[in-house]
């Protein structure tokens, strides 16, 4: 197999893609922590990507690297939201919306209702999927665009979850009460997988189901009828309906399943223990909004997501370690935005690679048929 049809393949193109744009977003990174000290400038960017990694002592560095695959859960459910209604031709841009909404069911459940975590894991899916129903049945009955849909229930679900977990809220700060003291069968079992990152108690079953729910994901869209269904309604839903399938049905069903995705990924992380809900919280969680990225980032592909999700929380939190007395708090969340923000290109450079090999074979094909003209000449 030649270089050449290497670089057709999708799979390569992606990862080329994609590794691209981190490239390009850490030189962007670095570039403006130079422009604002160039002294500490190449050691901060390096402290960025080594995360973790700067621990001499593994023991340690498996307990924070148990952090990150902790965030890297509900990243990766977010991403899988993502992913799942673009497949479908929907941008689901109220996953930040759903998560938040996720949150506030499942902390209420756990910690005013006092159930355990399998109930509240269901009831943050089914409120999540709610939001998605009314963003498809507007978009499917009243032609009201997702995007708008959207937006809109991201802050009625953002003030609808501060004022539901007030009541739960700890008399003396805006956060919640702490799950591990008020009840602990809320919180997501670990399996023995502490034992594994040095006796972090955070790193629960959210992990494995997170990597399975990719896997799950993965064939239903590609190896299952109702994935076909959903994918041809997405490519042209009038065909679609033109070959019976039932176009509405489908749309609705999309928002729902990436609704119930990205609340179950809001509460596999907070019934972990290793947050609380802030309830005076005036923005809707990054959470979301960085799904889209490592959807993209991954190829919009399940199973790259998971990678790519891990990446984005991997730079994310290696963001903490900047020298401050060089830069400011906020500079490590301005060079993983930067990064993140990048990382939204990986389809424009999925097509300008594949432009640049479409003018190689026409330039190939130009000489060769140069060449056989000069011979039949002579």
């Amino acid at each position: 197999m030649n270089k050449e049809s290497i670089l057709k393949k999708p799979a390569v193109q992606a990862l080329l893609s994609s590794l691209a744009c981190i490239v390009l977003g850490l030189f962007a990174g670095f570039i403006v922590l130079t422009f604002i000290d160039a002294r500490g400038a190449a050691s901060a960017l390096f402290d960025i990507i080594r995360n973790f990694f700067r621990y001499p002592s593994a023991p340690v560095a498996l307990k924070y690297f148990g952090n990150t695959i902790v965030k890297t859960a509900p990243l990766l459910m977010c991403s899988l939201s993502i992913l799942f209604a673009y497949k479908v031709g929907l941008f689901n841009i109220g996953v930040a919306g759903q998560y938040a909404f996720g949150t506030g069911l499942a902390l209420f459940a756990a910690l005013h209702w006092q159930l355990p975590w399998i109930v509240c894991i269901l009831l943050a899916c089914v409120g999540a999927s709610l939001l998605g129903a009314i963003s498809g049945f507007l978009k499917s009955y009243c032609n009201v665009n997702e995007v708008i849909s959207g937006i809109m229930l991201n802050w009625l679900s953002l003030y609808t979850t501060n004022m539901m977990l007030t009541v739960v809220k700890e008399t003396t700060s805006p956060y919640t009460k702490n799950i591990v003291n008020v009840n602990h069968s809320a919180l997501l079992p670990n399996i023995g997988l502490d034992k594994l990152f040095n006796n972090n108690q955070y790193v629960t079953v959210a992990i494995p189901l997170a990597i399975v729910l990719s896997i799950l994901v993965w064939f239903v869209l590609e190896k299952t009828k109702f994935g076909y269904e959903l994918k041809a309604t997405g490519f042209n839903k009038h065909a679609a309906k033109y070959c019976g399938m039932k176009e509405k049905r489908n749309t609705i069903l999309t928002l729902i399943i990436a609704g119930a995705l990205a609340g179950l990924g809001a509460a596999m992380f907070y019934l972990t223990g290793y947050e609380q809900w802030q309830c005076t919280q005036s923005s809707v969680p990054g959470m979301g909004f960085n799904g889209i990225a490592a959807a993209f980032l991954g190829g919009l592909h399940p199973i790259g997501a998971i990678f790519s999700s891990l990446f984005i929380q991997h730079i994310t939190e290696g963001g903490a370690y900047v020298d401050k007395t060089l830069y400011c708090s906020q500079i490590s969340d301005l060079i993983s935005s930067i990064i993140i923000y990048l990382c939204g290109f990986v389809l424009f450079m999925k097509l300008a690679l594949n432009k640049w090999l479409a003018k190689r074979d026409e330039a190939g094909s130009s000489k060769d048929a140069a060449g056989t003209g000069k011979g039949g000449r002579s």
